[in-house]
């Protein structure tokens, strides 16, 4: 069975709670495709015994549902152990983490917003919004506004097409491609980015700019797993060695 031959299975047995599951496991799992649940939701809308409105409303309560679940991934991991895991990386700073985090302060909104229309990262733009403890009821307003606008699009196109809604198949799929091209790219550039300024600091024999958080967090660390009775100034010292190398 594919996944057209599914879709509509579970929403002539279950009607807009199959839509809501659908779209609930397309937030959390991106290659279930949208365009395709959306426009058989609304075909199947236009059947008897369904309603336009249910399934537009079961759309857009399960685009959200995925999100919060996304979004409480991004406020387990929290900003403090993000900021951990910047120092940690080879190629990445605190100064990168800042920068990120200013990013979201100025631009964040718009992306939750301008996030729900693109494949892919329609899903996972609720973990950063969760990473940097975005206020959930603007959060929650912002994806149900997003999903609600994408949403009501391909249901409507379904609706009033019926089982021609496929001719637009191609169209979607030729921009869920440009999609993931264009993130590709942006991936791709900032790796590269980071490559070359991190062979540039070690080619001027620059020193390491979080050695003094590498040499503290690997103290506290330390710390924590010193017996009772035990200093850790061994560990510290051989820390800031470590942090120096690196």
């Amino acid at each position: 069975m594919n996944i057209v031959d599914w879709a509509v299975s579970t929403m002539d047995a279950l009607g807009p709670l199959g839509v809501f599951l659908l779209i609930f496991l397309e937030n959390i799992f991106p290659p279930i495709p949208s365009e395709v649940i959306l426009p058989l939701a609304g075909v199947t809308s236009a059947g008897p015994n369904q309603s336009f409105w249910l399934m537009l409303l079961a759309s857009i309560a399960g685009s959200v549902v995925g999100a919060w679940l996304l979004y409480g991934i991004g406020r387990l991991l929290g900003p403090e152990r993000l900021r951990v895991l910047f120092i940690r990386l080879p190629l990445v700073h605190v100064e990168d983490y800042d920068k990120t985090v200013a990013f979201m302060d100025e631009h964040g909104y718009k992306a939750i917003f301008f996030g729900r229309f693109v494949p892919g990262i329609r899903s996972l733009i609720s973990i950063p919004a969760g990473l940097y403890a975005m206020p959930i009821g603007m959060f929650t307003l912002l994806t149900a506004i997003g999903s609600g606008i994408w949403n009501t699009l391909f249901i409507t196109i379904g609706y009033f097409m019926g089982s021609n809604w496929t001719v637009i198949e191609p169209y979607t799929d030729i921009f869920s491609n440009v999609a993931y091209a264009v993130i590709l790219l942006v991936v791709l550039w900032f790796a590269v980015k980071l490559v070359l300024r991190e062979k540039k600091r070690r080619e001027l024999g620059l020193p390491d700019p979080d050695a003094e958080e590498i040499a503290e967090l690997d103290q506290e660390k330390a710390e924590e797993k010193a017996e009772p009775g035990q200093g850790a100034t061994g560990s510290a010292d051989s820390s800031e060695e470590r942090a120096e190398e690196r």
